[in-house]
């Protein structure tokens, strides 16, 4: 004996309310007209107020330093004169402590913070992961000044007895490296204060690479165990080509904190306008202590435009190394993801 069995029709559905159950989104336009266009006109006019600000930042710079510029031109960007009392202007010795102590943070601060990004995201246990990333993230709060007075009065003194003092002995007569290493061991100069912006731009690269390190999908790094490779050859062959771009952006944002930084490195640089030599142990100065420390007390005339001037020059050179920042990853994004 058979059996049949009738299919019953399946009710019908409309195939817009499949695909967007809450109606053609032109309907909801027309039923506010006056919502999308208020969103589109807050959207665009937040993105030319940006541009606008950024345009009269410039502008004011430009005008504020305009009789130095006169005055100088881009010779003020290699000479090292500065003399307020007989107005003789000069850029080259807060550039140079700016760039040097920027490049000593870099150095220091981008190994270590790739240490602690691969180790919170795979080497740490569970337990430790958070309390560890949350302690990390804690030194970014910590204020600017608060860095300099410890940087004075607590770090200048065992960098002046531990560090510096066994440096000299060390490289003494070493070519070449007994010059960066010459002068008196005080504790503050370009070395002490490019290890206190270490310090400080740690907790932001370290977690912008953690975060991009966690964006990884596990399916790759599994496969990569799973073939036998070692931790470091998952990092450097899986975690780091698809990430590339992510680190990238991390140091600069790291190398952008510490060129604009004032109070700490005000505190340990020594505020000294003189490049007498090429020591790493020398007072120096920067762009941001030179304006922390003379703005308030300069009069209208040269004085106040040099120091403008300065600021424009900083402006500029923040502005290179985000643009060549934005070059390097729009190279690198063509790669991101795959096998470099």
């Amino acid at each position: 004996m058979s059996t049949t069995v009738s299919a019953s029709p399946l009710p019908s559905m409309n195939i817009e309310e499949q695909v967007s159950p809450g109606g053609d989104p032109t309907d909801r336009v027309r039923r506010l007209p006056w919502a999308d266009k208020a969103f589109s006109a807050v959207a665009h006019g937040a993105a030319w107020l940006t541009l606008l600000l950024l345009v009269g930042i410039i502008g004011s710079l430009v005008v504020g330093a305009l009789p130095a510029i006169k005055e100088y031109g881009l010779a003020f960007l290699w000479t090292s004169d500065w003399d307020p009392v007989q107005e003789k202007f000069g850029g080259l010795v807060m550039i140079y402590g700016t760039l040097v102590s920027s490049l000593i943070a870099l150095v220091i601060a981008v190994p270590v913070s790739f240490g602690i990004a691969i180790f919170l995201t795979e080497l740490s246990p569970n337990w430790l992961k958070r309390p560890l990333g949350t302690a990390v993230e804690l030194l970014a709060a910590v204020p600017s000044i608060v860095y300099g007075m410890w940087g004075l009065m607590v770090f200048s003194p065992l960098l002046a007895t531990y560090v510096q003092g066994p440096l000299q002995k060390t490289f003494a007569d070493v070519p070449y490296l007994g010059a960066l290493f010459a002068g008196p061991p005080v504790g503050i100069g370009l070395l002490s204060a490019g290890i206190i912006l270490s310090i400080m731009i740690i907790p932001y690269i370290a977690s912008v690479m953690r975060d991009v390190f966690e964006v990884t999908p596990p399916m790759l790094k599994e496969s990569a165990y799973g073939l036998g490779c070692t931790t470091w050859e998952v990092v450097r062959n899986v975690v780091l080509p698809y990430t590339k771009t992510g680190v990238v952006g991390g140091i600069m944002l790291g190398l952008g904190r510490a060129l604009g930084e004032t109070m700490a490195v005000t505190f340990v640089i020594g505020n000294m306008n003189q490049l007498n030599s090429v020591s790493l142990f020398e007072a120096a100065n920067s762009i941001a202590s030179s304006l922390a420390n003379e703005f308030a007390e300069a009069g209208e005339g040269l004085h106040q435009a040099s120091l403008i001037y300065l600021g424009l020059v900083l402006f500029f050179i923040t502005f290179v190394v985000l643009s060549l920042s934005k070059l390097m990853l729009a190279q690198l994004k063509k790669n991101e993801g795959s096998r470099s």
